[in-house]
This record gives C-alpha cells, structure tokens and sequence, in this order.
C-alpha cells in the first residue's frame, strides 16, 4: 500500500477533521462578535496552516508506523499463499512483526491461525495421496501373482506330455479356487481401505449378535481352515451377546482377524493347529478372544503392527502380506468406540482381544471415541 492508498483509507476521517476545524472557528467568531471583534483573515490562515500542517504531520507519521505491515502485506500478496511456498509463511510471519495497531494484531492472528489450519489440512492430504498410491502399487503388485498362477494353471493341461507332466484336473481346480480368493481378499481390501474415507457415510449402528457373527465368520473360512489342517473352537459364555456396533464393519473387523490366523498359521507344518475363539460378557461390555498356533509376530514388530503398510519379519515370510489388513481392523474399531489390542510371542502364536462397551457407554461418555 502506497501512501496515496493509506490517504485514501483515512478520507473520512480528514473530512471530519477539517469539520471540527471550521466549527471550532465558527464558535471562536460568533464568541468575538458578541463583544464586537472579529477574527481576522490572518489569523484564520494562520489557523488552517497550522491544522493543516499537524494533520500532515499525523497522516505522515502513522504511515511511517505501519509501513512494515503494509510492505509485508504486499510481498505475501506477491509470493501467494501456498503450502509448498516456504515465502509465504515467512511473509506471515513478517506480518505479525509490522503490525502496530490492535485491529492488525489481531488480523495477524486469524491470519497465522487459519494458514497453520490450511497447511495442516494440505499436509494431512498429501499424506493421505501418498498413502493411497503406496497401497495401490502394493496391491497391483500383490494381485499380479495370483493372476500369474491361474494363468499358468489354466494352461497346465495343454502342455505335452514331454514338458511336464499333468496334475489331477481336482487339484488343478482347488489350486485355481485358491488363488482366486487371493484376489477377492485383495478386492475387499481395496474396497474396505476406500470406504474409510467415507466411514461415516456408509455407518449403521445397530444391535448385533456377536456370537452369530463369529460363527458367520468361521463358516466363510471352512474351507481354508480345511486345507490348512486349522482347526476353529467358539468357546461362549452365554448364548448370545448383543453388542452395539455396524454389522458390515464387525464382518470386515472379523473376517481379518480370522484370515490372519489362518494365513499365518498355514506356513507352520507341524501337524494341525487350533484356532479358538472365546467370547465372554460382563458388566463392562462383551470380549472375544483369538487364539491360533501360528508362527507369532517378532516383539520388535509388535508395536507397529496397526501402522499402514508395516509387514515387519512376516511379511518375508508370507507373500500375500500388505500391511494393511490390522490398519483397516484398528481404524474400524476406533471409529466405532471397540477396543483392540494384540500380543503375540514368536513361533507360538499370537492373541487378539476385542472389548466392546456395554450397550449406551458411548451415550453416557464412559469410553471417549478417541
């Protein structure tokens, strides 16, 4: 801002002034002409010369006093505000130094306020881009091999005699259905990862069974659990277990929980293992307990297990891992106010316990979502 500009901002008030000067000469004058004298046109001259002078003097002054501000204004406005623009932030920042008056002071703050705000949300998205990209290539990544197999296996039978020799069309085909529900595992990760985004648009609470939950969940896995020599127990205290919750993110919450114990069991080749879930209720609220006879997460990976993407010494071991499975579980129940939590011990398995509140804690603030 120039001082032809800061002038122009101040018009109203230096018509006022000049005003309250003819005023203040008006009464001065009707005051002397009731004792017969009157101001002379000198004196007068004299009077707006001075004024005029004092108010120049002000105006000059002030604009000096709030040059900084108006040159910090200017340069932010070149520099743009832009996240990625390290200027910006220090033209705000300039900002706050320049200002002299309350009005600007506290403009200053809104200011820096609402830039921290915009460049926290631009950075929270940046992230969230990243994130979505890394779990795409992952994915493609992961899909591609089951793809690669069924391809293979399709064209196994048309292969001579003399290249390789030919497996049972039944194993063929338990082969190729296994390698397809690698890729619907996929599909439904992708979908559950996409829906997080718009958690609360797709949320229904309701009351639920747990138990029959579980038992839905053990029978989508019967199979798997068959060809892995796995074993499931539902241990339950009472015959049903109502909780509060989403039916559709129980199943999702569920059905990783159980997929993991199988997926990391079925490398252990020592005979059959188990795989049991117990399901209790009390004045708290309902728990379900799993416990397989996999091979165990490592203790150093154990605190990170829920973080995006983190496979840890597993994810070595077991190809078809994607980090992403315990990230969706713990965000799901985060959001729906349950509680989960892991402990594992390498080579012996690994527990997942699930708390969920009594029906109407969330109502009465006795377990805060967050």
């Amino acid at each position: 801002m120039n001082f032809r500009d800061f002038l122009a901002d101040r018009i109203g008030f230096i018509v006022v002034y000049w005003i309250n000067v003819i005023l203040i000469a008006a009464v001065v004058q009707l005051d002397l002409l009731g004792k017969n004298v009157s101001l002379d046109e000198s004196n007068i001259a004299y009077m707006a010369l001075l004024s005029a002078a004092g108010l120049a003097a002000f105006l000059s002054l002030d604009y000096i006093r709030q040059r900084g501000y108006f040159q910090g204004l200017r340069s932010l406005k070149q520099s743009g505000l832009s996240g990625r623009n390290p200027k910006a932030m220090e033209g705000v920042i300039s900002l706050s130094t320049g200002g002299v008056t309350r009005e600007q002071r506290i403009a200053v703050e809104l200011l820096l306020e609402l830039y921290g705000a915009y460049t926290d949300r631009l950075e929270k998205h940046r992230i969230s881009q990243d994130q979505h990209q890394t779990f795409v290539r992952l994915w493609v990544h992961q899909m591609k091999t089951p793809v690669s197999i069924i391809r293979l296996l399709t064209e196994q039978p048309y292969a001579a005699p003399k290249e390789a020799p030919q497996r049972p069309v039944g194993a063929v085909l338990e082969s190729i259905q296994e390698e397809n529900e690698k890729l619907r595992q996929g599909l439904d990760m992708m979908l559950h990862t996409a829906r997080l985004e718009k958690f609360e648009a797709d949320l229904r609470m309701q009351k639920v069974d747990l138990l029959q939950a579980a038992r839905h969940v053990i029978n989508e896995h019967k199979k798997a659990c068959i060809r892995y020599r796995i074993y499931p127990k539902l241990i339950a205290s009472h015959e049903a277990c109502y909780i509060d919750t989403d039916d559709k993110w129980l199943g999702i919450i569920l059905h990783q929980i159980v997929s993991n114990a199988i997926k990391y069991s079925k490398s252990k080749h020592d005979g059959s293992k188990s795989l049991i879930m117990t399901i209790t209720k009390d004045g708290s609220g309902c728990h379900a307990v799993f416990q397989d006879e996999g091979i165990g997460i490592a203790e150093q990976d154990l605190p990170r297990v829920f973080d995006p993407f983190f496979t840890g010494e597993n994810g070595r071991l077991v190809a078809e891992s994607t980090g992403m499975g315990l990230f969706v579980a713990k965000e799901a129940c985060r959001r729906l106010g349950h509680r989960l939590e892991i402990e594992s011990k390498l080579g012996e398995g690994t527990t997942v316990r699930l708390h969920f509140p009594r029906s109407g804690a969330l109502h009465e603030g006795l377990l805060p979502l967050r």
